[in-house]
């Protein structure tokens, strides 16, 4: 029996407004990356980080298709608008599907094709305003069979009981680093699990040198001057991605830390069986 890895991850209800975060045990199955594909939708410069990321930072295989970076703000036949877009279809032969589509119209459609194409689980980057209603997604995943977790930042990605997410969690998603110190100062960091974005190999490199005391703060900080693409103007977004690599850094150092994530940067997982 291959080993198995354990984690702990939490679990939020989608159709409630006040996401509640429940403890949940999670046990994740040794997926080879090299032998799971990780597809792409690209809008614009949204997504080219993370293929880069894909590439430099793990073996997963990955593939990719582009969308138009201007798009109308209402799409009033989705259907027939994905059909004249002409989307390669290799991208609805990979295991997971990551969608950088940023909108509500379209989103939907693109899932529930790559659900029908047996997709095992999409991702959502951007929140939910940018990816369809809750109530439409959930008719999709039942409709389609596919797993739906809906990220404010990808910063967040933890496991979450899907076999194909919980591989991919493992390698990029909230961030895990070590580090070494030697009379004070930073001296080596080596990420565990990294930023999707690459924003956490970034800072790996620019804190070495750095003091102990100032670490934490200023690792939040070289997140954010990445530049992190994340909102900006809310409680949440770039101020999530700095707070969660703020957090990391206080950890690997040893320090207790009690990062409350704000509730619009929490994941939004939906399941086609109505969880």
């Amino acid at each position: 029996m291959l080993p198995l890895h354990l984690f702990y991850s939490c679990i939020s209800h989608p159709l409630t407004p006040d996401v509640v975060f429940i403890p949940k045990r999670i046990i994740i199955p040794d997926i080879d990356p090299s032998s799971m594909q990780v597809g792409v939708v690209t809008r614009g410069k949204y997504g080219e980080r993370l293929i880069e990321t894909i590439k430099e930072h793990t073996d997963f295989d990955v593939v990719s298709v582009a969308i138009p970076e201007f798009l109308p703000d209402f799409i009033e036949d989705p259907e027939e608008f994905v059909d004249d877009l002409d989307l390669d279809q290799a991208v609805f032969r990979s295991d997971l599907l990551i969608l950088y589509v940023f909108h509500p119209d379209l989103t939907p459609e693109i899932l529930r094709r790559a659900g029908r194409a047996g997709v095992k689980a999409a991702i959502v980057p951007g929140g939910i305003a940018r990816a369809g209603s809750i109530v439409e997604l959930q008719r999709v995943a039942e409709e389609s069979g596919i797993p739906i977790e809906v990220d404010e930042i990808c910063c967040t990605l933890e496991p979450c009981g899907i076999d194909v997410i919980d591989a991919f969690a493992k390698e990029l998603g909230r961030p895990e680093i070590e580090v070494e110190a030697r009379d004070g100062k930073i001296s080596k960091v080596d990420v565990i699990r990294g930023s999707p974005c690459g924003s956490t190999w970034h800072m790996a490199r620019e804190i070495v040198g750095r003091t102990v005391e100032e670490a934490p703060a200023l690792a939040g900080l070289i997140c954010q001057q990445y530049p992190c693409r994340a909102v900006r103007g809310t409680p949440g977004g770039i101020h999530t991605s700095g707070d969660l690599h703020k957090d990391a850094m206080e950890r690997a150092l040893g320090k207790e830390t009690d990062l409350v994530v704000p509730p619009q940067s929490r994941p939004i997982r939906i399941r086609g069986d109505g969880r």
